[in-house]
């Protein structure tokens, strides 16, 4: 695990140095959205530089284990998400184990919220708001499909605005923790820092802490992108939550890479984001939008 967090830090910084804003874009870094327990949380976003929209909006939310990971890493899919008529933010939210569960998601809404009581500001469609993320990131953008409107899960920060999401696109992120210690290499190590004990000493948490227990025909439609060799967070964890949206009515849909491990390595990223795109136009760029 901590080879695969330092290669995590590696690219975000490489994705820093190399990124070049294209001509038709506006990029704005370090944004603070919420300021919990003196955090001073911040996002970096991205936007069409031409028209006034308002334009579909997507938060993008970094992996990581729940404990690294930095919103940077996130910084070239902004500007891609831009140039193809959207507004998109990176979050940065407080890691564990210093912040345990339920702050990484407290934070994940309360960027949602902000997204939207800023809306005008920054040419947002409110109605029209997706979510992605990886790994860790891909369990809190899940996360935030299925527990719209649970107040135990919204945090601090514009209240009065909705932490909902229309859709969510799941890169190999866990749905179910108590059955991930046995099927993952680095469980035993990471997850008593995110829930603050193991299941012996925590089930309730790893419950409540689990998407799948969440799953309403209320929950967003969701797109899973998973290897079926991943060591990290095995391919069942994205057959388990897309039958229970199923089960439910909600659409959802898992596309598997034969042999890919974690993070997707040897899948051509033109692909992936290909998919990526066409769900986001299918759910946030109805034929009526501007």
């Amino acid at each position: 695990m901590r080879h695969l967090i330092a290669s995590l830090l590696v690219v975000s910084s490489i994705h820093a140095a190399e990124l070049v804003v294209p001509d038709n874009v506006t990029f704005t870094r370090d944004i603070e959205f919420a300021n919990p327990d003196n955090q001073h949380l911040q996002v970096n976003l991205a936007q069409p530089k031409d028209g006034q929209g308002p334009f579909p909006a997507v938060v993008c939310i970094h992996g990581g284990g729940f404990r690294a990971g930095k919103r940077e890493g996130y910084d070239k899919l902004l500007l891609t998400l831009a140039q193809h008529g959207y507004v998109a933010i990176t979050v940065t939210y407080r890691l564990a184990p210093a912040y345990p569960f339920p702050a990484a998601v407290h934070d994940c809404k309360a960027a949602v919220r902000w997204l939207r009581a800023n809306a005008a500001k920054h040419h947002v469609d409110p109605a029209r708001i997706g979510a992605l993320g990886g790994s860790a990131g891909g369990h809190l953008a899940q996360f935030l499909g299925v527990t719209a409107g649970v107040p135990q899960f919204e945090g601090e920060g514009n209240l009065d605005q909705s932490s909902a999401v229309s859709c969510v696109v799941n890169f190999f992120g866990p749905s179910d923790f108590t059955k991930s210690y046995d099927k993952s290499v680095d469980a035993k190590e990471v997850l008593p820092l995110f829930f603050g004990g193991d299941l012996s000493t925590k089930r309730k948490e790893h419950i409540i802490g689990s998407p799948l227990y969440w799953v309403t025909p209320n929950a967003a439609p969701t797109l899973c992108l998973h290897g079926t060799a991943d060591e990290y967070v095995a391919y069942e964890q994205a057959t388990w939550i897309v039958d229970k949206l199923k089960a439910a009515t909600v659409e959802a849909e898992l596309v598997g890479f034969e042999g890919a491990g974690h993070g997707l390595k040897g899948v051509p990223p033109e692909k992936t984001e290909q998919l990526m795109l066409d769900f986001f136009n299918r759910h946030l760029k109805p034929a009526t939008a501007p």
